[in-house]
């Protein structure tokens, strides 16, 4: 049961831009906005998680890191594709 209120001011076009999200969905604006403010904390915990290592994995790491990139002969095929949008002129 849901029972901790969480009170926010928004824009007009704000509330409206969420109501339509909502609809397209079959969702209530609270449904729609405490699953999307959920995900988007859990994004930024997520990016925030600490980890510990012994001093011989984090050499390891360490050289990992430093240590030049290794040939991709995809990326590089990838990298060489001109984008669609992109136009000869400067």
């Amino acid at each position: 049961m849901r029972d901790a209120a969480i009170n926010l001011r928004a824009l007009p076009e704000q509330r409206d831009l969420i109501d339509r999200g909502a609809s397209l969905l079959g969702k209530s604006r609270s449904d729609f906005m405490l699953e999307a403010a959920c995900e988007r904390a859990q994004a930024v915990l997520l990016d925030q998680v600490y980890f510990s290592l012994d001093a011989e994995k984090f050499r390891q790491f360490t050289e990992m890191l430093d240590a030049p990139p290794q040939a991709n002969p995809g990326l590089e095929r990838l990298l060489a594709v001109k984008a669609p949008w992109a136009t000869d002129a400067a």
